[in-house]
């Protein structure tokens, strides 16, 4: 199974990843590990993050966000780390040690919109899958389930043109049979009623326009990077993390898989260079997401399984 890009295979597949068993070796040979490098979160006591989590928790989201996903500075990326703790992806539902793009995003979120420790799994769960905590049922495909599944419920709102104005560009993902003919699609192990198909459409701000408009995105921002739309790939969306507006510069706090393989701040400017030089998938631009509080009858409900949810408040 190949690795598209930084964390493209974190987003399309999230099945469990098999790592076959290392050669046996005597033990005085065995390598040392590389030693591990600790996050925010890694010395707190659990009684210190109940009352972190806790704490303000009425605070404008963006600033909860922006310090919860901060205690994840340094953590060792891992693909697909969460699962359903059974089944197709036995991975645990909830870790604080290991994340990749996508769950750093999706466990960063759910720390900041709860008001205490113990409603962090629904809400984790909420953001994670459309309805019911399965699998088959876990928003898999950023365009055609994670992102219009989540502004349904009010937990995200499309701000892209809101910053970008006229810049901004309407693009597509068709997802057709044929898609899900692919390896790469295949991968995703989902049968074939629960296999998205149809035309979603986002809006786009143009990779060489980003940082015309980059000073203005307010920090705390969800951007995700899309690629060309190739037919026999099941999504266009490869990366996501935050953006952090400090020191009069814009940085991208995300999990990166490449020379990072960890959390960091990196300096947006940097990293949209980076993405410029990509040729055999060429990255075309990003698209930007506001966070939102979900309203009160939802954040107490189970996730609807289809419909249109009012809009949060930030």
């Amino acid at each position: 199974m190949s690795v598209w890009g930084v964390c493209a295979l974190a987003l399309l597949s999230q099945a469990p990843v098999k790592t076959p068993a290392p050669p046996a070796v005597p033990p005085a040979a065995a390598p040392v590990a590389p030693p591990v490098r600790e996050n925010g979160w890694s010395a707190l006591t659990p009684e210190q993050r109940a009352a972190l989590i806790a704490d303000k928790a009425e605070s404008p989201l963006a600033e909860r966000l922006l310090g919860m996903s901060e205690k994840f500075l340094d953590t060792p990326y891992v693909l697909s780390p969460l699962g359903e703790g059974q089944g197709v992806d036995p991975d645990p539902t909830f870790r604080l040690d290991a994340v990749d793009c996508l769950t750093f995003v999706e466990e960063s979120l759910a720390l900041g919109l709860a008001k205490g420790e113990p409603e962090v799994p629904a809400l984790l769960e909420r953001i994670r899958y459309a309805s019911t905590p399965t699998y088959e049922d876990r928003n898999h495909l950023m365009e055609a389930q994670w992102l219009p599944n989540n502004i349904k419920k009010g937990l995200l709102v499309d701000v892209t043109r809101r910053y970008a104005k006229a810049d901004t560009v309407s693009v597509t993902k068709t997802l057709t049979a044929h898609t899900w003919q692919s390896k790469s699609s295949l991968a995703l192990r989902l049968p074939r009623e629960r296999q998205p198909v149809g035309t979603f459409t986002l809006d786009m701000i143009p990779l060489d326009k980003v940082l015309e408009h980059a000073r203005g995105v307010a920090s705390g921002t969800i951007l995700v990077v899309m690629r060309e739309d190739l037919p026999l790939k099941a999504t266009r969306i490869t990366h996501l993390g935050f953006v952090v507006q400090k020191k009069k510069r814009t940085y991208l706090r995300h999990a990166s898989r490449g020379g990072y393989n960890r959390v960091v701040d990196e300096d947006l400017e940097t990293f949209l260079a980076r993405n410029a030089r990509y040729d055999k998938w060429k990255v075309t631009g990003v698209s930007l997401f506001e966070a939102r509080r979900p309203p009160a009858t939802l954040a107490s409900q189970p996730a609807p399984a289809q419909g249109r949810a009012d809009v949060g408040t930030p």
